[in-house]
């Protein structure tokens, strides 16, 4: 009866990892398709990835209720509850990325009704894939328990405010230059700034693998530079 305990126990645990990790791919694909939606002016994917937003939040809630069921019912400890807030609160940085990829798509179906700002545009792309890059490295990261993997994502955090620093000068001087282009102008800050809170996200994903790993909060503070708001 012990072992069937324990069986129960750490399948519970299993399938909890599992579900984030189930979570995660789909919050990859979410941010992957929202980048090339907005680079190509895809209206029918951009359409596509704002409808199957509801996906993430069913499975966030889930992920919540299971990793509350299984401390109140088990009563975890030490690397057991480490790993069950994790997931919690992974879930949820998953859930925001996926927030903001659908609003990245949103901003793209008004865009694909305006004249495309090649260069700015392509800038923005270039941002969107560093940005996927992180957030696919540091959920592998995640279900493969590679501390020093998810160490590198959270040192490389300044790589993507660098980038948005560069594209929120670049659109200034977008939209200085002709005042038709503010309004694009403003959609296309918008896109950049959701691409570097997503980067924020893949962050605090890194610090959560880091404490569930080890134990212990990260020695120092995120490397940022001064990112503009």
């Amino acid at each position: 009866m012990q072992q069937h305990i324990v069986t129960s126990y750490e399948e519970e645990l299993n399938h909890l990892t599992a579900e984030v990790a189930r979570m995660g791919g789909l919050a990859e694909a979410q941010v992957a398709d929202a980048v090339n939606a907005f680079a190509r002016r895809d209206v029918a994917l951009a359409a596509q990835i704002v409808e199957r937003d509801v996906r993430l939040d069913a499975l966030e809630l889930e992920i919540e209720r299971a990793a509350i069921r299984l401390i109140a019912l088990r009563q975890p400890m030490a690397v057991d509850l480490r790993r069950t807030v994790a997931a919690m609160k992974i879930a949820s940085n998953l859930e925001r990325c996926g927030d903001l990829a659908k609003n990245i798509a949103k901003r793209s179906l008004v865009l694909a009704e305006t004249d495309p700002a090649g260069p700015v545009t392509r800038s923005i792309e270039r941002m969107g894939k560093l940005v996927s890059s992180r957030l696919k490295d540091v959920l592998d990261a995640y279900t493969s328990s590679e501390l020093e993997a998810a160490t590198s994502v959270w040192t490389r955090d300044d790589e993507v405010d660098e980038h948005y620093e560069s594209l929120f000068r670049e659109l200034l001087t977008y939209m200085m230059g002709d005042p038709r282009t503010i309004t694009p102008g403003a959609h296309l800050l918008f896109v950049a700034k959701n691409l570097e809170r997503i980067g924020d996200h893949a962050t605090n994903i890194a610090e959560i693998v880091h404490y569930e790993i080890t134990g212990e909060d990260l020695p120092d503070q995120r490397p940022k530079g001064e990112t503009l708001t």
